[in-house]
């Protein structure tokens, strides 16, 4: 119920009813009005036969960013200073101040949190729209504070956000919320932040090279996730970053590539180790084995085309993906592959890296791969019957370089790290 005097409203909920100072008069409790159910009306397209150009789809500001490897330069470990202060999450859109009332003793038991707000706000004048109720029921006994205090607390508990708009008296509440992250001038740490929300399958996001800055629409979880991640670089200062190239090959006569050959054409011990996934081997190899020696051995057996290059990051211990198709043509049947990483650096220069081919119907194959610093990946063994294409014969390969970056924090004022 509702107290007016000169200075401020104060709320509070009774059990039997609702009494009032002065000339208000005591009314009975009112059954709890069902949650509004707001509708629009899906209009059909003003020109149903015009499509956005491909040419202007197409447009991907990452890809020069992403999609260029100079193999002749690669640092094994490389050191990135960042300043700490640049990671900030801040909510996007206008929020005005909601009205200096305040709450006591407000309580209510096992009640869907926008039924709450709704016999919070109702007295107040405020109209409540739910985006995308039901949401989660709680309960809560003897709340007190200011409006704005309560409303914090009912929100959070429900894991909503709320906006309230002053010149309408509108409080609306949906489950998630527009957020910008800005991060630390540095292209590999802004590539990483990018591939980790690739590697948690979220892929509705905008990327601001310029400001450095990744929008993008968040439920509580994502958001605690994200802030999860800015916190990693105060504990964990590596990144492992992975330089990679995709050939296919056309082998001369429909013939099998003789991968045994390798053993004899490259030095005793180039070929560290070899594993067998679902589909396909993956093979670690000293630097011996690189894209040039690799494209001169292979051209004596098939036609070697290139499909595509690039890199991505994996802050140490996090999943992070590279959707092959973002630095190959768009036409190619690779480009619907995609590559998801876990890895981690441990003590001796070691690498522990979980690798999983996917495509758009699913994963293809996955590997194990224990290596050394300095030492690359070669997955062999992929027939393009997984894209669909059966003839000519031919086979994907990816090679892999893994790199280690190690970040360094600082509170100095840094130039942008390219």
């Amino acid at each position: 119920m509702i107290f007016k005097n000169a200075s401020r409203i104060i709320l509070a909920m009774a059990v039997l009813g609702l009494t009032s100072c002065g000339a208000w008069q005591k009314e009975p409790v009112q059954a709890q009005p069902k949650t509004p159910v707001y509708s629009a009306k899906i209009e059909e397209p003003k020109y149903p036969d015009i499509r956005t150009p491909q040419g202007a789809n197409q447009l991907d500001l990452e890809s020069p960013l992403r999609c260029s490897v100079n193999w002749n330069t690669q640092q094994m470990i490389s050191t990135i200073p960042y300043n700490l202060t640049a990671f900030n999450m801040v909510r996007n859109g206008t929020n005005d101040l909601l009205p200096r009332f305040e709450v006591t003793g407000f309580s209510f038991e096992t009640m869907p949190a926008e039924k709450a707000l709704l016999k919070l706000t109702k007295e107040a004048g405020i109209k409540l729209v739910a985006k995308d109720a039901p949401y989660a029921s709680i309960s809560a006994e003897n709340l007190r504070g200011e409006l704005s205090e309560v409303i914090d607390m009912i929100t959070e508990a429900a894991e909503i956000y709320y906006t309230y708009n002053a010149n309408n008296k509108t409080l609306r509440i949906s489950r998630k919320a527009n957020f910008s992250l800005y991060v630390p001038q540095s292209r590999p740490i802004l590539l990483a932040i990018l591939d980790v929300l690739r590697g948690a399958g979220i892929t509705d996001f905008t990327a601001d090279f310029d400001d450095y800055s990744i929008t993008f629409n968040a439920d509580y979880e994502l958001k605690n996730q994200v802030l999860n991640l800015i916190n990693y670089f105060e504990e964990n200062p590596i990144l492992i970053a992975f330089d990679v190239r995709v050939f296919t090959l056309y082998p001369h006569n429909d013939k099998d590539i003789d991968w045994q050959a390798m053993t004899s054409v490259f030095e005793f011990g180039a070929i560290k180790s070899s594993r067998t996934g679902v589909l396909g081997r993956v093979l670690t190899t000293s630097n011996d084995i690189n894209v040039g020696t690799l494209n001169a051995f292979l051209g004596q057996q098939a036609r070697v085309e290139p499909v595509a290059e690039g890199k991505f990051v994996v802050p140490n211990v996090w999943f992070s993906r590279f959707d092959i198709g973002k630095c190959a043509a768009r036409t190619s049947k690779e480009a619907d592959l995609s590559i998801l990483a876990k890895a981690s650096f441990e003590q001796n220069d070691k690498i522990f890296t979980d690798l999983t081919l996917e495509s758009r119907d699913g994963e293809i194959t996955s590997f194990d791969v224990r290596s050394k610093l300095g030492e690359n990946f070669l997955i062999i063994g992929l027939p393009n019957g997984i894209f669909g294409v059966k003839k000519p014969k031919s086979e994907t390969i990816v090679f892999m370089v893994p790199r280690i970056i190690k970040t360094l924090k600082t509170n100095k004022h840094l130039e942008n790290n390219l």
